[in-house]
């Protein structure tokens, strides 16, 4: 089945109302809504739907997304997806996607409070006063005027965080491998490398993603290189400060004090950290206001129905390049690249190598990426795994075959071709429909329509072979196209007897 046929979507976890509703009301979904499902439970009922929307309390291991069959999409109402088994996901042809932009003001509001709880010691000093103490010389904090902000990661939340605290006229810094360091001056941080950034900042604050390189960015050697009482935040992902990196620098004062409301493990067992007079300890509540759970769970709910609607991949962790796929011109491209990649395998079963998509005209200009995953499934039409449009590339690579794409400028007529191992196909679109304009340098006079049942010769056909041949399984012939050095008949019905038509092929493609 297509990855757009959504038809029944569980909810594991918490969700504000709006989820299910836009899902039923606008997709037509059939949603289940059970959170605080056990993992045993979800892997007994997983197979019973085509998506699942979770936060962050609902593990997606590889275990559930095999047992999965039917999965389409693993959706997380919110940024990180660390709890959601990506590289599973990809080979089980599952799109994972998050909801980029609906928590952004909500951690970055939070963070900016951790950046002047800790200046003001405001915690504490409040505990103290529900304590009974009146401890004003104890809890002397700093202002924040004239002192420096680095921020480590400079997308949509580190950029708020670094507008909101200009406002305090502190100097925000930044590094960021991704985002140039142009964009990031014109809403006032200016980049760095890592090295430069330790000895500038009074205050560090993290907003990447946990991935093996951000695993313990802030650790012993960082800290080190760091003004002696420098502050740090994290409300991005547990492991992102190496934590016994972090205990160890506030013990020694080279870390005067830091603001967590993520841990490696939630909640955590060692309470070193939390129990830490310098700590402000937060049970991860960055995506923990009404609005962004309502914004979270609207947004996820319409990825989905455009991608259900065919209208748009928005979101997409793991497919990215998939993003200009979904939508109505593209579609009879994509049927053309796996078409033309079927009869390709039928004429070359056991190519290997390279196998080159080339685009020609405006339209498949930035169609590459996509085109090439089509035609990857077509080459992989008689694989036992379950190949898409995410996963295809991949499995085709596994197999030897490398599906590289090029944009040609040298005409202006929109076509597709597929080449390698010395075959070469040629496709484009006649009334909407895919369709083969050649094959090798032979010119078909009209278009051949990749769609039912075909039969090719590769010299001239027996037309009076072919014509008793068709009457005795009781199918016709609907057209017959001839070039030089090749013959193609499309037929009503498949034949279950070939022996009498000499070197024919017949192929199957997908009406």
């Amino acid at each position: 089945m297509a990855l757009s046929d959504i038809r029944r979507v569980l909810i594991s976890d918490s969700l504000a109302p709006a989820c299910a509703h836009i899902l039923r009301s606008q997709g037509g979904i059939e949603v289940t809504e059970e959170p605080g499902l056990s993992p045993q439970d979800l892997l007994s009922q997983i197979q019973d739907y085509d998506g699942l929307i979770v936060r962050s309390a609902t593990k997606v291991t590889s275990d559930v997304l095999t047992a999965g069959t039917r999965l389409k999409v693993v959706a997380r109402a919110g940024t990180g997806v660390d709890n959601v088994d990506v590289d599973a996901a990809t080979q089980n042809g599952i799109i994972v996607m998050n909801t980029p932009t609906g928590n952004s003001i909500s951690a970055a509001e939070l963070t900016c409070g951790l950046i002047l709880s800790l200046s003001r010691q405001i915690p504490q000093a409040a505990s103290s006063m529900k304590q009974g103490k009146w401890d004003r010389k104890k809890y002397m904090g700093s202002e924040l005027h004239g002192k420096t902000l680095g921020i480590l990661g400079l997308g949509r939340i580190g950029k708020e965080v670094a507008t909101r605290m200009q406002s305090f006229q502190m100097k925000t810094i930044g590094y960021d491998p991704i985002i140039p360091p142009e964009v990031t001056a014109e809403f006032g941080v200016q980049q760095f490398s890592l090295e430069e950034i330790w000895g500038q900042c009074d205050y560090i604050t993290v907003h990447t993603p946990l991935l093996p390189s951000t695993t313990g960015l802030v650790n012993d050697a960082t800290f080190s290189k760091c003004k002696r009482g420098v502050q740090v935040i994290n409300c991005a992902r547990g492991g992102i400060i190496d934590e016994a990196a972090l205990l160890r620098a506030l013990e020694s004062g080279q870390c005067g004090g830091a603001g967590l409301d993520v841990f490696t493990e939630e909640p955590p067992r060692d309470r070193a950290l939390v129990d830490h007079p310098l700590v402000i300890s937060l049970p991860h509540l960055g995506a923990s206001t009404h609005e962004a759970q309502n914004r979270c769970g609207e947004e996820v709910a319409l990825q989905i129905v455009d991608l259900v609607k065919d209208r748009a991949l928005l979101g997409a962790v793991n497919a990215p390049a998939l993003t200009k796929a979904f939508s109505p011109e593209t579609k009879p491209w994509i049927r053309l690249g796996e078409a033309l990649g079927r009869l390709f395998h039928y004429l070359l079963p056991e190519v290997r190598g390279e196998i080159q998509v080339t685009t020609t005209g405006g339209a498949l200009k930035n169609s590459g990426s996509f085109l090439c995953s089509a035609v990857a499934i077509g080459l992989l039409q008689n694989s036992d795994k379950k190949v898409n449009l995410v996963n295809a590339c991949i499995f085709a690579k596994d197999v030897g075959i490398q599906v590289t794409s090029y944009h040609s400028l040298d005409s202006s007529e929109t076509a597709l071709e597929v080449s390698g191992g010395g075959l070469c196909l040629t496709g484009g679109l006649s009334g909407g429909a895919p369709c083969l304009s050649q094959i090798g340098a032979s010119d078909f006079k009209s278009p051949v329509s990749l769609n039912g049942t075909l039969l090719l010769w590769r010299d001239e056909a027996n037309l009076l072979k072919l014509i008793g041949a068709l009457a005795a399984a009781g199918s016709r012939l609907q057209t017959l196209h001839v070039s030089e050095g090749y013959t193609v008949a499309e037929i009503s019905a498949p034949l279950s007897d070939l022996s009498a038509l000499g070197s024919c092929l017949q192929i199957t493609l997908p009406a």
